[in-house]
């Protein structure tokens, strides 16, 4: 990307690490007094003048230090960084914070968010899975009154659904519970979305024509899974952020917890981290979330059964600890993956 030289390098590094501790401008004395590379401050400033020319560094204002710029964290991250496993203690502290018993429902990815927001001291944030890719496990119909029905669909995952549905034709609750194990033994295992897909080529096949029950089972799981695309987000550590001096302009402030709210933000944000899998890492602008320039976000997917189920990350400013928070992330995601495999597989 850019011809760095290893002494360019080393000087990016400290002015960087120096920074992420700080968060204030770093002079090139203080480079000189900490660098392996017993250079006078002279020489680190010339250093640092063609690092700013390149795009990396800036200085805000003349009598100060250096700061990195939005293409210097890249490079960084990129090319220098150094990311070192979590330890097996570390391993352990994060896994004792998730349940020991198999957690109902929404819980899990409520609990991860926690756990990555705890453990990174930033902003944690879960995107749980899209209830179309969710197996099913049980559907049921329940009676509410003349021609109104709810229907309650249950995943592998615990996670409950329900849908109240207008019938077009009265039924009893005994003929109900007859559509619903119709439709049980039919499509118990597969994701909802395959079950719609199931559904609707039942409905066009001509050989169930003569069961008017079948014909009124299928009509009513095809309404019940007709809008399962949604999805749910969690965030959790607000907080963590209001002490960060990037955060302390209250227009900024503003802004950043208005687009944490915005449910359709957020899964835009994350919808594009799940298509590769693994880690990602979006730095300032390159979120291309206007409120969020001022932030990064590193994020990891996490699945069941050889598929991508959703993605975890966290939100911090642009100055984070990338050497932790990276495998942090990663090992998040993987541990996700395994308690899934364990209860849900």
């Amino acid at each position: 990307m850019f011809p760095l030289t290893v002494r360019m390098k080393e000087v990016l590094r400290n002015v960087i690490e120096d920074y992420i501790l700080a968060a204030e401008p770093v002079s090139s004395r203080a480079i000189s007094r900490k660098s392996d590379l017993h250079l006078s401050p002279a020489t680190i400033r010339g250093i640092m003048s063609d690092l700013e020319e390149m795009g990396l560094l800036l200085q805000p204002h003349t009598s100060a230090g250096r700061i990195p710029t939005e293409k210097g964290f890249r490079f960084y991250v990129d090319y220098i960084l150094d990311i070192h496993e979590l330890s097996g203690e570390e391993k352990n502290e994060i896994r004792s914070r998730y349940p020991i018993h198999q957690p109902e429902g929404k819980d899990l990815f409520r609990e991860a968010c926690r756990v990555l927001s705890a453990s990174s001291h930033c902003l944690g944030i879960v995107r749980a899975p899209r209830l179309s890719l969710l197996v099913l496990q049980h559907i049921e119909f329940v009676k509410l009154r003349k021609y109104l029905t709810l229907a309650i669909l249950v995943s592998t995952t615990g996670i409950v659904q329900n849908r109240i549905i207008e019938m077009e034709e009265d039924l009893s609750q005994s003929e109900l519970d007859h559509l619903s194990e119709d439709l049980n033994g039919l499509l118990t295992g597969l994701t909802l979305h395959q079950v719609r897909e199931k559904l609707l080529e039942q409905m066009r096949m001509e050989k169930h024509a003569y069961d008017r029950l079948f014909q009124q089972a299928i009509k009513l799981g095809e309404q019940a899974l007709s809008s399962f695309d949604e999805t749910d987000i969690f965030i959790e550590g607000r907080t963590n952020i209001l002490c960060e001096p990037e955060f302390g302009n209250i227009s900024i402030m503003t802004d950043l917890f208005r687009a944490f709210e915005e449910k359709a933000t957020m899964v835009k944000l994350l919808d594009k981290c799940i298509a590769p899998r693994g880690v990602q890492i979006s730095i300032g602008s390159e979120s291309q979330v206007q409120e969020m320039e001022t932030c990064s976000l590193v994020t990891s997917t996490y699945g069941c059964e050889g598929r991508i189920w959703g993605a975890l990350g966290v939100i911090g400013p642009r100055r984070m600890n990338y050497s932790r928070i990276i495998p942090l992330v990663d090992y998040s995601a993987t541990l996700l993956s395994e308690i899934l495999e364990t209860y849900y597989h």
